[in-house]
Protein backbone atom coordinates (compact mmCIF):
# COMPACT_ATOMS: atom_id res chain seq x y z
CA UNK A 1 0.00 0.00 0.00
CA UNK A 2 3.04 2.50 0.44
CA UNK A 3 5.52 3.41 -2.43
CA UNK A 4 8.03 5.89 -2.75
CA UNK A 5 11.56 6.90 -1.40
CA UNK A 6 12.62 6.75 2.67
CA UNK A 7 11.41 10.33 3.52
CA UNK A 8 8.26 10.79 0.83
CA UNK A 9 6.05 8.38 -0.08
CA UNK A 10 2.64 7.81 -1.83
CA UNK A 11 0.18 5.37 -0.17
CA UNK A 12 -1.40 3.20 -3.30
CA UNK A 13 -5.26 2.44 -3.34
CA UNK A 14 -5.64 -0.93 -1.05
CA UNK A 15 -8.21 -3.88 -1.41
CA UNK A 16 -9.82 -3.38 1.61
CA UNK A 17 -11.37 -0.01 1.71
CA UNK A 18 -9.25 1.78 3.89
CA UNK A 19 -8.83 5.80 3.70
CA UNK A 20 -5.02 6.54 3.23
CA UNK A 21 -4.50 8.02 6.62
CA UNK A 22 -5.88 4.45 7.90
CA UNK A 23 -3.46 2.60 5.81
CA UNK A 24 -0.41 4.85 6.97
CA UNK A 25 -1.88 4.06 10.49
CA UNK A 26 -2.39 0.46 9.84
CA UNK A 27 1.74 0.26 8.67
CA UNK A 28 2.68 1.48 12.27
CA UNK A 29 1.52 -1.49 13.52
CA UNK A 30 3.70 -5.00 14.36
CA UNK A 31 1.57 -7.99 12.78
CA UNK A 32 0.27 -10.46 15.78
CA UNK A 33 -0.13 -7.41 19.17
CA UNK A 34 -2.37 -6.92 21.11
CA UNK A 35 -4.07 -3.28 20.30
CA UNK A 36 -7.09 -1.40 21.39
CA UNK A 37 -8.42 1.12 18.87
CA UNK A 38 -9.96 4.33 20.79
CA UNK A 39 -12.28 5.80 18.23
CA UNK A 40 -12.68 3.05 15.77
CA UNK A 41 -15.59 4.59 14.11
CA UNK A 42 -16.94 1.58 11.46
CA UNK A 43 -14.33 -0.93 12.40
CA UNK A 44 -12.76 -0.62 9.09
CA UNK A 45 -8.94 -0.25 10.68
CA UNK A 46 -9.53 -2.60 13.38
CA UNK A 47 -11.22 -5.55 10.92
CA UNK A 48 -7.75 -5.20 8.74
CA UNK A 49 -5.67 -5.28 12.15
CA UNK A 50 -7.38 -8.10 13.25
CA UNK A 51 -7.55 -10.53 9.85
CA UNK A 52 -4.61 -9.52 7.78
CA UNK A 53 -2.11 -8.45 10.65
CA UNK A 54 -3.22 -11.18 12.92
CA UNK A 55 -3.72 -8.64 15.69
CA UNK A 56 -5.52 -9.50 18.97
CA UNK A 57 -7.73 -5.91 18.45
CA UNK A 58 -10.05 -4.24 20.69
CA UNK A 59 -12.39 -1.32 20.31
CA UNK A 60 -14.11 1.60 21.58
CA UNK A 61 -16.23 4.04 20.10
CA UNK A 62 -18.68 6.27 21.18
CA UNK A 63 -21.36 6.22 19.21
CA UNK A 64 -24.33 3.60 19.21
CA UNK A 65 -23.90 3.64 14.86
CA UNK A 66 -20.25 2.62 15.09
CA UNK A 67 -20.80 0.11 17.55
CA UNK A 68 -23.38 -1.80 15.59
CA UNK A 69 -21.08 -1.75 12.38
CA UNK A 70 -18.24 -3.01 14.31
CA UNK A 71 -20.61 -5.70 16.18
CA UNK A 72 -21.69 -6.48 12.60
CA UNK A 73 -18.10 -7.06 11.48
CA UNK A 74 -17.70 -9.46 14.41
CA UNK A 75 -16.01 -7.07 16.18
CA UNK A 76 -14.62 -6.68 19.80
CA UNK A 77 -15.74 -3.24 20.52
CA UNK A 78 -17.35 -1.44 23.49
CA UNK A 79 -19.00 2.22 23.50
CA UNK A 80 -17.34 4.44 25.55
CA UNK A 81 -15.45 7.40 24.92
CA UNK A 82 -11.63 8.61 25.47
CA UNK A 83 -11.92 11.02 28.47
CA UNK A 84 -13.89 8.62 30.78
CA UNK A 85 -13.72 5.31 30.23
CA UNK A 86 -9.64 4.40 29.16
CA UNK A 87 -9.37 4.68 33.11
CA UNK A 88 -11.15 1.18 33.30
CA UNK A 89 -8.22 -0.68 31.60
CA UNK A 90 -5.34 -1.97 33.99
CA UNK A 91 -1.81 -1.17 33.12
CA UNK A 92 0.10 -2.82 30.49
CA UNK A 93 -2.91 -4.30 28.90
CA UNK A 94 -2.02 -3.65 25.06
CA UNK A 95 1.41 -2.98 22.97
CA UNK A 96 -0.43 -0.43 20.82
CA UNK A 97 -3.44 2.21 21.39
CA UNK A 98 -4.39 3.46 18.39
CA UNK A 99 -6.22 7.53 18.51
CA UNK A 100 -7.18 8.31 14.83
CA UNK A 101 -8.54 11.79 14.71
CA UNK A 102 -9.94 11.40 17.98
CA UNK A 103 -7.31 13.74 20.20
CA UNK A 104 -9.17 16.46 18.50
CA UNK A 105 -12.52 15.79 19.82
CA UNK A 106 -11.59 14.59 23.65
CA UNK A 107 -12.08 17.59 26.75
CA UNK A 108 -8.78 16.56 28.44
CA UNK A 109 -6.10 15.32 25.57
CA UNK A 110 -2.80 15.78 28.07
CA UNK A 111 -4.74 13.26 30.54
CA UNK A 112 -5.84 10.94 27.22
CA UNK A 113 -2.23 11.19 26.37
CA UNK A 114 -1.60 9.99 29.95
CA UNK A 115 -3.87 7.07 29.95
CA UNK A 116 -2.55 6.02 26.36
CA UNK A 117 0.91 5.46 27.59
CA UNK A 118 -0.55 3.75 30.94
CA UNK A 119 -2.41 0.85 29.11
CA UNK A 120 0.08 0.40 25.98
CA UNK A 121 3.76 1.12 25.42
CA UNK A 122 2.78 2.49 22.19
CA UNK A 123 0.57 5.16 20.73
CA UNK A 124 -0.32 5.93 17.04
CA UNK A 125 -2.22 9.01 17.13
CA UNK A 126 -3.42 10.80 14.12
CA UNK A 127 -4.71 14.28 13.90
CA UNK A 128 -6.27 17.07 11.82
CA UNK A 129 -3.50 19.85 10.88
CA UNK A 130 -5.19 23.42 11.59
CA UNK A 131 -1.69 25.13 10.60
CA UNK A 132 -2.39 23.83 7.11
CA UNK A 133 -1.91 26.60 4.52
CA UNK A 134 -5.10 26.16 3.03
CA UNK A 135 -7.07 26.55 6.53
CA UNK A 136 -4.85 29.77 7.41
CA UNK A 137 -5.79 31.01 4.08
CA UNK A 138 -9.50 30.31 5.10
CA UNK A 139 -9.67 32.16 7.96
CA UNK A 140 -7.46 34.94 6.63
CA UNK A 141 -9.39 35.51 3.25
CA UNK A 142 -12.72 34.31 4.16
CA UNK A 143 -12.76 35.11 7.98
CA UNK A 144 -14.28 32.16 8.98
CA UNK A 145 -13.56 28.68 10.58
CA UNK A 146 -11.06 26.54 7.52
CA UNK A 147 -13.30 24.78 5.36
CA UNK A 148 -10.79 22.85 3.18
CA UNK A 149 -10.49 19.20 2.26
CA UNK A 150 -9.34 17.54 5.58
CA UNK A 151 -11.53 20.15 7.61
CA UNK A 152 -14.91 18.86 5.31
CA UNK A 153 -17.51 19.60 8.15
CA UNK A 154 -18.54 23.51 9.24
CA UNK A 155 -17.82 24.76 12.85
CA UNK A 156 -21.10 23.71 14.34
CA UNK A 157 -21.10 19.94 13.05
CA UNK A 158 -17.57 19.08 13.72
CA UNK A 159 -17.02 16.78 16.67
CA UNK A 160 -13.39 18.64 16.93
CA UNK A 161 -13.80 21.01 20.28
CA UNK A 162 -10.02 21.21 20.52
CA UNK A 163 -8.42 22.40 17.17
CA UNK A 164 -4.26 22.20 16.83
CA UNK A 165 -1.32 22.52 14.83
CA UNK A 166 1.40 20.28 13.97
CA UNK A 167 3.46 22.39 15.94
CA UNK A 168 0.45 22.61 18.88
CA UNK A 169 0.30 19.20 19.21
CA UNK A 170 4.74 18.18 19.60
CA UNK A 171 4.48 21.33 22.48
CA UNK A 172 1.89 19.26 23.92
CA UNK A 173 4.04 15.98 23.93
CA UNK A 174 7.22 18.13 24.65
CA UNK A 175 5.30 19.37 27.97
CA UNK A 176 4.00 15.97 28.82
CA UNK A 177 7.47 14.27 28.65
CA UNK A 178 6.52 12.07 25.38
CA UNK A 179 9.19 10.74 23.24
CA UNK A 180 8.24 10.46 19.92
CA UNK A 181 9.21 8.00 18.05
CA UNK A 182 8.00 7.77 13.35
CA UNK A 183 6.28 11.07 12.48
CA UNK A 184 4.43 11.58 9.62
CA UNK A 185 2.96 14.39 7.53
CA UNK A 186 -0.42 13.64 4.93
CA UNK A 187 -1.33 16.07 2.34
CA UNK A 188 -3.13 15.63 -0.67
CA UNK A 189 -4.87 12.15 0.87
CA UNK A 190 -1.94 9.91 -0.29
CA UNK A 191 1.26 11.96 -0.02
CA UNK A 192 3.34 11.21 2.77
CA UNK A 193 6.36 12.96 4.52
CA UNK A 194 8.81 12.16 7.42
CA UNK A 195 8.21 15.17 10.10
CA UNK A 196 11.83 15.51 11.25
CA UNK A 197 13.54 17.38 13.97
CA UNK A 198 13.89 21.17 13.20
CA UNK A 199 11.45 21.13 10.15
CA UNK A 200 8.48 20.98 12.03
CA UNK A 201 7.79 24.19 10.41
CA UNK A 202 7.12 22.62 6.64
CA UNK A 203 4.48 19.96 8.30
CA UNK A 204 2.92 22.22 10.17
CA UNK A 205 2.14 24.06 6.97
CA UNK A 206 1.85 21.87 4.04
CA UNK A 207 0.52 18.71 5.68
CA UNK A 208 -3.30 18.25 5.93
CA UNK A 209 -2.87 15.56 8.85
CA UNK A 210 -0.34 13.90 11.00
CA UNK A 211 0.39 10.79 12.41
CA UNK A 212 2.98 10.36 15.59
CA UNK A 213 4.13 7.45 16.82
CA UNK A 214 4.13 8.09 20.83
CA UNK A 215 6.02 5.90 23.12
CA UNK A 216 5.79 5.34 26.64
CA UNK A 217 9.21 7.33 28.66
CA UNK A 218 10.58 4.80 30.53
CA UNK A 219 9.76 1.81 28.22
CA UNK A 220 12.41 1.85 25.41
CA UNK A 221 10.79 1.19 21.69
CA UNK A 222 10.30 -2.19 20.23
CA UNK A 223 10.07 -4.34 23.61
CA UNK A 224 6.56 -6.17 23.39
CA UNK A 225 4.56 -8.35 26.23
CA UNK A 226 3.32 -11.58 25.20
Amino acid sequence: MLSGARDRFIIGDNEFGLRPDLSLVASMIEPETRLLDVGCDDGALLEFLVKQKGCDGRGMEISQAGVNACVARGLPVVQGDADDHLIDYPDDSFDYVILSHTMQAVHNPREVLHQLLRIADTAIVSILNYGHWRARMSMVMRGRMPHTRALSQPWFETANIRPCTVRDFQDLIRISGIKVGRAYGLSKEREVSVIKPGFEGQSNLFAEQAVFELLRPEKPKGKRRR
